[in-house]
């Protein structure tokens, strides 16, 4: 079993089974954990979804990011009506083993409602606004 405190202090290369790995990530009630999309490129964090550990299997069997859809209940790989896709470059879960972060090759929009990102809603001076 791996031992998340113990990787805190070991040195860069080390290497675990990702099988065992996976047994230690938090996921929810649910069985999900959040998972951020961030263009390996631009660095731009694009969107927050949900996976669970079929999400991740096919994500890294396929190189495109799939998600679990809390509305629906089911699995969905991103783009597969919008076309707007994404192919993973890396995959990285933080040290509490709670998030994920992917590096990703974005094609089309990010965001169902068609922007570049989800996060399109700043604070200003006591208000939200939209900006693009």
């Amino acid at each position: 079993m791996t031992d998340l405190k113990a990787l805190e202090t070991s040195p860069n290369g080390t290497r675990l089974d990702l099988a065992e790995f996976l047994d230690v990530v938090k996921f929810n009630d649910q069985g999900l954990v959040p998972a951020i999309a961030q263009d390996s490129t631009s660095g731009t964090v694009l969107m927050l979804a949900w996976m669970n550990r079929d999400a991740i299997d096919q994500t890294l069997a396929s190189g495109l990011v799939t998600y679990y859809s809390r509305s629906r209940q089911s699995l969905w790989q991103k783009g597969e009506t919008s076309g707007n896709t994404q192919r993973l470059v890396d995959m990285r879960f933080d040290c509490d083993a709670d998030a994920i972060l992917m590096l990703v090759e974005q094609t089309g929009p990010a965001c169902h409602t068609n922007r570049p990102n989800c996060f399109y809603l700043r604070v200003e001076d006591g208000q939200v606004v939209v900006h693009a």
